[in-house]
């Protein structure tokens, strides 16, 4: 069992052979814990070699020597275990209308959580400052004794460019033209910022701690106010030459359909976002007196609320969602043949209500073989699932390159 509190360090370790140290980095954090003999044969390497990489990795407290184990014959085996509490990091979900943080250690636990709506869209100024006072917020309810974050991952309801990360696209959020959200982050704790497309740290999530662990090609969608996909293929994810794979809620589903914020006309997301939603409860409340809604403003929580207390109008509203999407991904199956797609945000608590019209609306319009490789499910992590991502981003990051730990120098 590894121990969780903070490193004692006196200065940064500089890593020998930084390959194989990052190397034996991750295989002791994805095994746990691990003898010097198993990292040897996992990497080729000989013993000796190993021993001394494990040497200059013991100072930076990323790992420890946690006791004995099974022996095989001869003397038993000194473990080495990955310490999980040797840092923290900061995961931020920048929704289109809403801003949560979740502090995480270095396993993806979730060791504090805050969440608030605001006007991001229109506000970028507040929202950084928001997201910084959350921020704040999480470090200061672990205490003064509790390491101080590591690096902060950023999720953006938007395409991110990898060569200008610091821009948002300006046709999904005009006010935040030239506003360096990563800058403001940067400068307010001092930690290096990694920023990404929500749906995108959505994957990464289930891929690591959700429904696709084990699974390295499936599709990710996000259902929110916007909608998005976050693909992985072959553990990757997959973001294009520009960063925009992925969009698919700016897919064309009606070319008469309504104006879309990206100026095409019936998009996925003019039918099936939280906006479009609401709307279209809205304008059939007349229609359904009896409704649990009737006589109210819903929003998009009562929408979700009825359709689970089996309310006609609602249960109406989600199988039409659930035929539009199913249009889409129906034709990413085609496209893509995934292992899984795996449905995220608010819409993903309706489970089988969602699930089973939707997968009806798959199976018509599929090959048989793309079909079957699929299996539709629902994400199970909840609304803190992008934050969630955003920390792993940078999780993964530092597993690649030890140097983000603090401790450690290139």
């Amino acid at each position: 069992m590894t121990s969780s509190g903070p490193a004692k360090r006196s200065r940064p370790v500089a890593l020998p052979d930084g390959g194989l140290a990052n190397e034996v980095l991750e295989f002791v954090w994805r095994r746990r814990t691990a003898s010097r003999a198993e990292i040897a044969r996992r990497t080729g390497r000989s013993r000796s070699t190993i021993s001394e990489v494990v040497s200059r990795l013991l100072p930076t407290g990323l790992i420890e020597e946690v006791g004995s184990g099974e022996s095989r014959g001869g003397r038993r085996p000194i473990l080495i275990g990955f310490r999980d509490g040797a840092s923290s990091i900061l995961g931020m979900d920048i929704g289109a209308a809403h801003v949560s943080v979740a502090l995480t250690d270095l396993r993806g636990r979730i060791l504090e959580w805050r969440r608030r709506d605001h006007a991001v869209q229109a506000d970028p100024r507040g929202t950084a400052a928001l997201a910084t006072e959350l921020g704040e917020e999480c470090l200061a309810a672990r205490g003064t004794g509790s390491p101080r974050p590591m690096g902060i991952g950023v999720a953006v309801p938007s395409p991110v460019d990898p060569g200008s990360p610091y821009r948002i696209l300006e046709r999904i959020l005009p006010a935040w033209h030239d506003f360096d959200l990563l800058g403001a982050l940067r400068g307010r704790f001092g930690v290096p910022v990694f920023v990404d497309n929500d749906a995108n740290l959505g994957a990464l999530a289930e891929h690591h701690w959700g429904k696709a662990v084990g699974i390295d090609d499936f599709a990710y969608l996000k259902v929110a106010t916007g909608i998005g996909a976050g693909l992985m293929i072959d553990g990757e994810i997959y973001r294009g030459a520009t960063g925009v794979a992925g969009e698919i809620g700016h897919v064309a589903i009606d070319p008469r359909g309504p104006r879309c914020v990206c100026g095409n006309r019936g998009c996925l997301a003019t039918f099936v976002g939280t906006r479009a939603l609401v709307d279209r409860t809205r304008a059939l409340l007349c229609d359904f007196p009896g409704s649990v809604l009737a006589g109210t403003v819903p929003d998009i929580r009562a929408l979700e609320d009825a359709a689970l207390a089996d309310d006609p109008m609602a249960l109406k509203v989600v199988r039409e969602a659930a035929r539009n999407l199913g249009i889409v991904i129906a034709g990413v199956l085609n496209l893509m043949n995934p292992g899984s797609v795996i449905l995220g945000g608010s819409l993903a608590r309706l489970g089988d209500r969602l699930i089973e019209p939707l997968t009806r609306a798959v199976a018509g319009r599929t090959l048989v073989a793309s079909a079957a490789a699929s299996e539709i499910r629902t994400s199970e992590l909840g609304p803190r699932a992008t934050a969630l991502g955003a920390a792993t981003h940078v999780l993964v990051a530092a597993l690649a390159n030890p140097a983000l730990f603090p401790g450690v120098k290139a």
